[in-house]
């Protein structure tokens, strides 16, 4: 791959010599989420990221991986598939042409993520080229291997605005021996105080999610032990073609509540608060809600303050994750503006990895 990073880092001296926007380009499928700005064409150059392609590194016995940038993501979670492993944190694509670099640098996690943790958990180690083509590297490929601060968890969900990635490490899982999915008929509230009360006892809960049609419970683990939370909860069984089906949909955006908001044309915007899990029911429209009430897909055209008002107080932030029909972005960005000091800190790394402000500006913080 020396060539294609050899092509890469003239592309960026070039640009960086003639002041020119840097755009990062994989797969696009998430080219959706965050910040859009109107680009000038003719002072744009776009990166492709797509022909730092393959996987370097994959030993089963280890439980890592270690691949290019531009690998297609699905080739990735195949070759997991076929060793049994796969991404704990259950990873979106929203199509068919997702990327590992395109995972990282979005930053999101699908309904999995409840059991396993966020997907910068899994991050070991990341190579990025730097406003000057110099080729950055962070971590490794083992877990005790960072003094100071961890860059490569710095690196996932930051859009790419602080240059493109090349190569990534990231730690995969076991799949698990069993895997049951539970359906209550409850309300949101309701849902909620039952996830409440789940969370102090030692269950095999790996996914919750509440839709119009009730509570759905995912439990992965050991068959001993999703037998006894079956028996212990109760519920009724969901088919596991079903199930799988149901899951794949929230992670993908497939489900219905994603895509009858797609094809209605709906004004209301779609977004995504973070909150205290123990949070009572927003009331704020149509919703869904996964990881035990941690994570609210909220439908609503009421103005991006307000919302983000009613998310800070409950200990979270909400981002527009699309906007409605019609609808513009907030004008300072889809996503919850920045404290003073963390911002403050944003600002001075950009600066150290990017001090022209090349890569990808304004896609994750406004006027960044």
């Amino acid at each position: 791959m020396n060539s294609q990073l050899e092509l890469l880092r003239e592309t960026i001296k070039r640009a960086a010599a003639e002041a020119k926007v840097i755009l990062i380009k994989g797969g696009n499928t998430k080219a959706f989420y965050g910040n859009t700005v109107a680009r000038d064409e003719d002072n744009a150059v776009e990166l492709e990221m797509a022909t730092l392609t393959g996987v370097i590194n994959y030993e089963p016995t280890e439980l890592v991986i270690t691949a290019w940038a531009g690998t297609p993501l699905q080739i990735i979670k195949d070759q997991l598939d076929a060793a049994g492993q796969m991404f704990a944190f259950d990873p979106p694509s929203f199509g068919a042409g997702a990327s590992l670099g395109g995972m990282v640098a979005a930053g999101l996690s699908g309904p999995l993520r409840h059991g396993a943790g966020p997907l910068k958990d899994f991050v070991l180690g990341a190579h990025l080229l730097d406003a000057e083509g110099k080729l950055l590297k962070f971590g490794g490929e083992v877990m005790k291997n960072v003094a100071g601060y961890d860059v490569s968890r710095l690196l996932t969900g930051s859009l790419g605005m602080f240059g493109p990635l090349t190569q990534i490490s990231v730690k995969v899982a076991p799949k698990p021996l069993e895997v049951a999915t539970l359906q209550f008929e409850l309300d949101e509230q309701a849902a909620l105080d039952k996830c409440l009360s789940w969370r102090a006892q030692p269950l095999p809960i790996s996914a919750t999610a509440t839709t119009q049609e009730g509570l759905f419970l995912r439990l992965a683990g050991a068959p001993s032990a999703v037998q006894s939370a079956m028996t212990k909860l109760g519920g009724t069984r969901v088919a596991d073609q079903t199930a799988s089906v149901f899951w794949d949909g929230l992670r993908e955006h497939t489900h219905d509540f994603f895509k009858s908001n797609a094809q209605s044309q709906s004004t209301q915007g779609l977004w995504r608060f973070a909150v205290a899990p123990h949070t009572p029911a927003l009331g704020l429209g149509p919703t869904l809600t996964e990881w035990g009430g941690g994570q609210r897909w909220i439908k609503s055209d009421q103005p991006a303050a307000k919302l983000r008002e009613i998310a800070a107080s409950a200990g979270g932030h909400a981002t527009l994750f699309r906007a409605g029909s019609g609808q513009s972005n907030p004008a300072d960005g889809v996503f919850q503006p920045l404290a003073s000091g963390v911002s403050t800190i944003v600002r001075r790394l950009k600066q150290e990895f990017d001090p022209q402000g090349l890569f990808n500006p304004s896609r994750l913080v406004w006027g960044v």
